[in-house]
């Protein structure tokens, strides 16, 4: 019996087995992604996919309009992911778009992802990217992400969330005492929550997370660096061309919010619920927190629930995310903005102007500042207060926080400085050499258009930078040595560590304003 019983499981195990040979399981479709709430469809390309548009919180229209971010509904059926999603509402003014694509219900992601690559692939790390604009502009669906996936092997998230006033109005009467203000920056933790929770169905891996921006962008990694509610939510860092101390205090956001109300015809007895009633097209105008000489930002507010602590403040007390941080600026920051206001309202500034710009952007030091910054030793007034600010308020604040940031954690610093980098059409018009300006090294990791196409040395320089974030992204460490150890200058004649920097952008002069 014993034997018969044998012979018949042995019979059972070669038919199981005959039978699995005849039908084969299907694989998966690698287009077809679940998350939390529903499976969706995206696109397959020899060298990447892309999942576009995927809510990651519920529509922040109505009652929910100046709310936290709330849970996405669920959804029947396969949901389309080939698209971009709506932009967030934004201002008419430098739109290129004119407004088209932008709607109040606009919290969705984009994900990238390397091409499927065997049956158990090892899960890839991830970069969430949060875009720029002041706060008051741009949207996730401008960077294109296919060469840093491909190339890097890493999951690129890209994230829209709320702007201007939807994004960052701080009326005391929108919410309970120090809890109003900063509805953008609390969407982007949600996108963090989103990532942490549906990546690994993409391939990624929620152990090794790594939240980036520029610009805006970086100063919203700046706020998450100390924020309470970023916490435990991303494993490293990444600061491009980050303003981090240019975010208003919470009495002077609901001071402006208070006149922001107003204008909009709601200072009367019940601003919120009138607020709330307006037209989403009436609140496109951002409201302004912080201004620098001609320009102004929008964006999240210190000293509130959400951002307790101004960063740099956090980061001099040794009380930010203990997190590797890739940070750097662009040699030339501040000449995109001075060309602009060529561009956009026709300004070239006379010399007797610039002891009034210098009292807009530094106050008190502002004589200092001019000692310092003759007009003499600059071909014109741009590019001489062009230079103040990049000097004083990115590349020597930067280099600051990073020293500080190094006291608890690996931190690598950078300067992009191609100087010949591709420019959009307009910026090759102004009377003034921009060099490497704000946001151009964008180019050379994204795929965003716009400008002539890059030389063969730019190329490579663009393949060495994506080297660096990818390799950062994915380890903690760019490849090259740490902050104590100087400056990665990222040139297209070579890449180099510098350790004149301080000196170039005259630091120990800004330093010595406190």
């Amino acid at each position: 019996m014993v034997v018969r019983g044998i012979a018949v499981l042995v019979a059972l195990v070669v038919a199981v087995a005959c039978g699995s040979q005849a039908s084969p399981q299907p694989a998966p479709d690698p287009a077809v992604v679940q998350t939390s709430t529903g499976p969706v469809r995206g696109t397959v390309a020899d060298d990447h996919r892309l999942f576009a548009g995927i809510p990651y919180a519920a529509p922040p229209v109505g009652a929910l309009r100046w709310q936290g971010p709330r849970p996405a509904p669920k959804w029947d059926g396969v949901r389309d992911a080939t698209a971009y999603g709506p932009r967030c509402m934004q201002d008419l003014d430098g739109d290129l778009e004119l407004g088209r694509q932008t709607d109040e219900d606009c919290l969705n992601l984009n994900v990238w992802t390397p091409p499927v690559a065997g049956d158990r692939p090892e899960p890839k790390p991830v970069m969430v990217w949060i875009h720029g604009g002041s706060f008051v502009a741009g949207s996730s669906g401008v960077y294109d992400s296919r060469r840093l996936v491909a190339r890097g092997d890493i999951i690129v998230v890209t994230v829209n969330y709320r702007l201007g006033a939807l994004g960052f109005l701080a009326h005391p009467a929108l919410g309970p005492p120090g809890a109003v203000g900063n509805y953008g920056l609390a969407d982007q933790q949600a996108a963090l929550r989103w990532v942490r929770d549906n990546i690994a169905n993409f391939g990624g891996d929620p152990a090794r997370v790594t939240v980036a921006g520029e610009s805006a962008g970086a100063m919203s990694v700046c706020d998450h660096l100390v924020a309470p509610g970023s916490d435990g939510l991303f494993d490293a860092a990444i600061v491009m061309s980050g303003l981090c101390q240019s975010q208003a205090d919470l009495p002077t956001a609901e001071k402006r919010s208070l006149d922001y109300a107003a204008q909009a015809g709601c200072g009367g007895p019940v601003p919120a619920e009138c607020l709330r009633g307006l037209d989403a097209n009436a609140l496109r105008t951002p409201v302004w927190y912080y201004d620098i000489g001609d320009d102004r930002l929008s964006g999240p507010v210190t000293g509130s629930a959400v951002l307790p602590t101004a960063p740099p403040v956090a980061f001099g007390d040794g009380k930010a995310a203990r997190v590797p941080v890739l940070m750097g600026t662009t040699r030339d920051e501040w000449t995109l903005f001075v060309a602009l206001q060529h561009l956009r309202d026709g300004k070239d500034y006379a010399p007797q102007e610039y002891p009034r710009l210098l009292a807009d952007t530094f106050g008190a030091d502002a004589p200092a500042v001019e000692a310092h910054y003759p007009l003499t030793a600059f071909s014109s007034v741009a590019l001489a207060y062009a230079a103040t600010v990049t000097d004083g308020v990115f590349a020597c604040a930067g280099r600051r926080w990073a020293g500080d940031l190094a006291e608890t954690a690996p931190v690598y610093f950078y300067e992009f400085n191609d100087r010949d980098a591709p420019a959009p059409d307009p910026l090759r018009t102004v009377p003034f050499p921009v060099g490497a300006s704000h946001s151009l090294e964008l180019r050379y990791l994204f795929d965003t258009g716009g400008a002539p196409p890059p030389s063969p040395a730019q190329v490579r320089l663009g393949e060495q930078m994506i080297d660096y974030w990818a390799s950062f992204v994915k380890t903690g460490d760019p490849g090259f040595p740490g902050i104590d150890s100087g400056v990665m200058s990222l040139q297209p004649d070579g890449s180099r560590m510098i350790e004149d920097f301080d000196r170039v952008h005259q630091c120990v002069f800004w330093d010595g304003l406190g």
